[in-house]
C-alpha cells in the first residue's frame, strides 16, 4: 500500500510539473495612450475582432463585452450587426459607421493577431525524495531518490494588437499588444484575454473605474 501511494504521489508531482511547464498565460507586453485624450473615459464601445473565423470572433467579442458589462460599461459586438459569413476585407465601413453612430458608441475597439511564434525548449528533469522526514521535518530526510526525466516542449505564442479609436475624431487614442502563450480552450483563453485587456485599459485611464 505504501509503495502504491508513493508511486501515485510521484506521478502526481511529475504531472503537475509538466502542466506548469506548458501552462497558458496572457500578459500585456506594452501599451500606448495618446496625450491628447486627457482625462476622457469611454463608456460605450463597439467591439470588432479582426478575424474571418466566426466562432473565434463571436467568442472573443462576447467575452470582452461580458467583462465590460461587469464593470458597468456598455458595448456592442460586431457579431450582432454583421452576417456570420462576413469577410474582414468586405466590411462596408460606411455601414459600420452608421451603426456605431445610431447606437451612440463613443469608442471603437479592434483586436487582431499580428504574429505567432513557436519555441522548443528543454525542461530539466527533477529528483524527489522517496523516504520520510525525521523529527517532524526539522532534521533532513531518509530514504532514496526518484527521478523524473527531462523533456522537450514547444511553447506557442500569439501576439494580439488591441486598438481603441475615438468615434467623433476617428483617431486612435490607445493601443496595446498582448501575448498569449500556450492557449488552452477557446472560451477560457478569450475570457482571460478580455479580463487582462480591460484591466489594463482601466489602469491606463481610458475606461472608467467605477
Amino acid at each position: 500500500m505504501k509503495k502504491h501511494n508513493l508511486i501515485l504521489s510521484l506521478l502526481t508531482i511529475i504531472m503537475v510539473s509538466t502542466m506548469i511547464a506548458c501552462s497558458p498565460s496572457t500578459k500585456i507586453v506594452g501599451s500606448w495612450k495618446s496625450p491628447e485624450i486627457g482625462d476622457k473615459k469611454y463608456n460605450d464601445l463597439f467591439i470588432l475582432a479582426l478575424t474571418d473565423n466566426f466562432i473565434n470572433r463571436k467568442t472573443f467579442e462576447e467575452d470582452f463585452s461580458e467583462i465590460l458589462a461587469g464593470k458597468g460599461i456598455k458595448s456592442l459586438s460586431s457579431v450582432n450587426v454583421l452576417d456570420p459569413g462576413t469577410k474582414m476585407q468586405n466590411i462596408n465601413e460606411d455601414q459600420i459607421a452608421a451603426i456605431i453612430q445610431k447606437e451612440g458608441a463613443d469608442g471603437v475597439i479592434t483586436m487582431g493577431v499580428i504574429d505567432q511564434t513557436s519555441e522548443t525548449r528543454y525542461v530539466q528533469g527533477s529528483a524527489y525524495p522517496t523516504g520520510g522526514y525525521r523529527f517532524r521535518g526539522y532534521y533532513g530526510y531518509y530514504g532514496g531518490m526518484a527521478y523524473s526525466p527531462g523533456y522537450y516542449t514547444t511553447d506557442k505564442s500569439y501576439f494580439i494588437e488591441i486598438k481603441l479609436f475615438d468615434v467623433k475624431s476617428g483617431d486612435m487614442i490607445w493601443s496595446a499588444q498582448s501575448e498569449i502563450t500556450n492557449p488552452g480552450n477557446l472560451e477560457s483563453t478569450a475570457m482571460t484575454f478580455s479580463r487582462v485587456v480591460v484591466e489594463r485599459m482601466m489602469e491606463d485611464g481610458v475606461l472608467p473605474t467605477n
